[in-house]
């Protein structure tokens, strides 16, 4: 039996020479290939082109028209799930589905194991549902769908699946440096940073950071430093503007942050920035200069740490003002102040318990600017402290209502190390030191 002829194509050797017309044929086998050497002209070549060229469109409007057809040939509804009905394991932030590929949806019930309905919308189309709140880690989920086909008929179907359960959870706190929590809609000094605190160890810092954000308006740039497992400190390069307005992200809920960890809940602060207050205390001058958005608008006679270090047990304590730059923690009238809060045992020769009002505090391990008449001969000519800045009751008062958490206070030309990191110096680190303790540093 002849095989059944295919489409013929035609490939010529040259403008006037002979050329070869292949002529596919569908046997038992498969399709052959005849080739035949014929010495056509250039005329008959583009009659044998154009015959071919339109039984090709024949063929491909038809199978469009088939198609067509059978896109709408009435049928039974065809719906698809995400995830897969019997899914383990899947990430309760994770998208779920439930589509119509022919036909269209008619309902969707959703409920947990409790039997807690789960809300969701449909598409106007009908064709497309999805909830609308979080998923819970560790629960099962049914679907029940109705559905009607492009023949009319309804049908029913029923998918399950159950989301992961972690191992452990963790949750962010975005606090001051002070670990005061940030209050939402409060307002703050230009020299804050923001805290995000986890209450778990993180084993992977790149996949936490992924997911903390800081956005500012106007738009600053800044990066975190993460110094330690669970806290990441966020600051710009330079101190903000007065009005910037800053909202802070951790959008951790159903992200895996290592060793079985996972994000517990998501969290959020926006608060602003105020007046530019940077006060600058020389120990050169002893004295403070009190400067508010950009103006000078007070000057302080100051004492500050008398220098030195006392041994206690075989540990130097330091009787110093650390050089660098401090922002404000927070404040207190009054406060009691107790040498063996950092290791100077109070009945000691330098040892002290005592009330003092009006206390402003810079430093983590406890250094304030603060009221202390006793020293006020020495307030602007000799340092007599343990570390603190002393001050005459009407300046301390002036400066401790002036104050916000994040205000800047800049120590210049004391002895001692410099200010450390751990003792609120965030600022004193340079913008490219603080870079490298992102854990998404620049390459």
């Amino acid at each position: 039996m002849y095989p059944r002829r295919g489409p013929a194509i035609f490939s010529p050797e040259c403008a006037f020479g002979p050329g070869h017309l292949h002529v596919y044929g569908q046997g038992v086998a498969g399709y052959q290939v005849h080739t035949m050497t014929f010495p056509w002209p250039r005329r008959l070549l583009l009659v044998v082109f154009v015959v071919v060229g339109v039984v090709g469109a024949i063929q491909i409007a038809s199978r469009d028209h088939h198609s067509e057809t059978a896109a709408t040939t009435p049928g039974p509804a065809h719906v698809t799930f995400t995830p897969a009905p019997d899914a383990h394991d899947v990430d309760p932030v994770a998208p779920v589905m439930v589509k119509a590929e022919v036909g269209t949806l008619a309902g969707v019930d959703m409920v947990n194991e409790a039997g807690t309905s789960v809300q969701g919308v449909m598409t106007p189309d009908n064709l497309v549902w999805k909830p609308t709140v979080p998923l819970g880690y560790g629960r099962t989920y049914t679907l029940t769908v109705t559905s009607r086909g492009t023949n009319g008929v309804a049908a029913k179907q029923v998918s399950t699946f159950t989301t992961l359960r972690p191992s452990n959870q963790t949750k962010v706190s975005f606090t001051t440096t002070a670990e005061a929590p940030l209050r939402d809609g409060g307002t703050y000094g230009v020299g804050t940073v923001i805290v995000a605190h986890f209450d778990e160890q993180i084993a992977d810092r790149v996949a936490a950071e992924r997911h903390l954000a800081v956005t500012t308006t106007p738009k600053v740039e800044g990066s975190w430093f993460w110094v330690d497992g669970q806290n990441a400190h966020w600051r710009p390069e330079h101190y903000y503007a007065p009005g910037t307005q800053i909202t802070a992200e951790a959008q951790i809920y159903g992200i895996a942050l290592g060793d079985g960890l996972f994000g517990q809940d998501d969290s959020r602060v926006s608060f602003r920035i105020g007046d530019a207050h940077v006060s600058i205390a020389d120990d050169a001058t002893k004295q403070i200069s009190v400067f508010n958005n950009g103006a000078l608008v007070r000057t302080m006679p100051t004492s500050m740490g008398m220098g030195g270090t006392e041994d206690v047990g075989g540990r130097k304590i330091s009787l110093w003002t650390p050089p660098g730059v401090y922002t404000v923690l927070d404040k207190g009238n009054p406060v009691v102040m107790d040498s063996s809060t950092f290791g100077l045992p109070k009945n000691s020769r330098l040892g002290y318990r005592e009330t003092i009002n009006y206390a402003t505090k810079i430093s983590t391990d406890g250094i304030y600017l603060h009221e202390l008449e006793a020293t006020v001969w020495a307030q602007g000519h000799r340092d007599t402290s343990h570390g603190c800045l002393n001050l005459n009751a009407d300046n301390a008062k002036w400066f401790y209502d002036f104050s916000v958490p994040g205000d800047v206070v800049e120590v210049r030309n004391s002895g001692g190390p410099p200010l450390a990191l751990e003792q609120n110096g965030d600022w004193t680190l340079s913008w490219d030191q603080w870079r490298e303790g992102s854990a998404l540093k620049p390459t």
